[in-house]
């Protein structure tokens, strides 16, 4: 019995390191297997569907290059099956638009007044923009402070010839009321509600063309509309140029953000949820650069 009891028992420990030996064995080919799904796991993960249907966005027409690069990507990513619409009405009349619910996402180039977000509006920033100040590129004056500016748009400077330049009455070119870059601008600058305007116009491309026509004129402009126009020339404010590395790094002074508006209870659709993902996503960030505009997003 002894000897049975110790034979079995040998008999077991045996089994048991070749049991082991085999499970070494096939752990080692399992590990080496599962890795396979993983990557293509990860691969799937990383595929973005494909959505449809149409997004309406409405508002500032100083973020028309960025939505312009931006829509243009994003209905090529989703195979033509999305259409995105831009009405460059203005960063009041986009923030109305929301508001009313006549657009999905409203476009604004300042910041949301408290009055607005009490409102249940929110504001997302996707970028920011320098403001720049132009004026004729035959004008002899290069730099001004933002003290100065803000004298020469309230009517207490009004010859060239006070901040350097020729001996020629100045004229003032701005955006209208309703404008997010006057708004921004004219907050800078501690001109609200003190601007005297020669011209009162509805765009930033009427701005750039009143001010390329007039050899005396002065308005301002988003950074991303008058990079590469010819007849203007942007002014250094303090002696910093408007670039995207000063308005990141916030040495330029005149800037502001763009801004993405939604209506806190109105769920976005499919289309334009994905839309506005996408816009404020890092995979957005060499668009909104190539626009002239600073990328936010991390």
């Amino acid at each position: 019995m002894k000897r049975n009891a110790k034979s079995a028992l040998s008999i077991f420990a045996a089994s048991a390191v070749l049991a082991l030996t085999l499970a070494g064995c096939g752990g080692n080919d399992a590990s080496t297997d599962t890795s396979a799904p993983a990557d293509s796991s990860g691969s799937e993960a990383s595929t973005t569907a494909v959505v449809s249907g149409t997004v309406s966005t409405n508002g500032s027409t100083s973020m028309e290059k960025v939505i312009g690069s931006l829509k243009e990507q994003f209905q090529k990513d989703n195979d033509g099956q999305v259409t995105v619409s831009y009405d460059a009405t203005g960063s009041g009349a986009g923030i109305e638009a929301v508001t009313n619910g006549t657009t999905d996402i409203g476009l604004s180039s300042r910041a949301l007044k408290d009055e607005e977000t009490s409102a249940g509006l929110t504001g997302t920033t996707v970028a920011l923009d320098g403001i720049a100040v132009i004026i004729n590129a035959d004008s002899q004056v290069s730099d001004l402070s933002v003290e100065q500016i803000g004298q020469i748009f309230s009517g207490e400077i009004t010859n060239w010839k006070d901040v350097g330049g020729a001996d020629a009455e100045i004229a003032c070119i701005g955006r209208e009321a309703n404008s997010g870059t006057r708004d921004g601008f004219e907050s800078i600058t501690d001109t609200k509600d003190k601007c005297k305007l020669s011209q009162e116009l509805t765009s930033t491309g009427a701005v750039i063309e009143a001010v390329k026509n007039s050899p005396n004129a002065i308005g301002y402009a988003s950074l991303s509309a008058v990079e590469g126009k010819d007849g203007i020339k942007a002014l250094t404010v303090g002696g910093v140029a408007c670039t995207e590395e000063t308005v990141l790094d916030g040495t330029y002074q005149i800037q502001r953000p763009f801004v993405l508006v939604t209506k806190n209870d109105t769920p976005l659709s499919e289309a334009a949820q994905a839309f506005f993902d996408y816009a404020t996503s890092p995979a957005a960030n060499d668009l909104i650069r190539s626009a002239g505009a600073v990328p936010v997003a991390k």
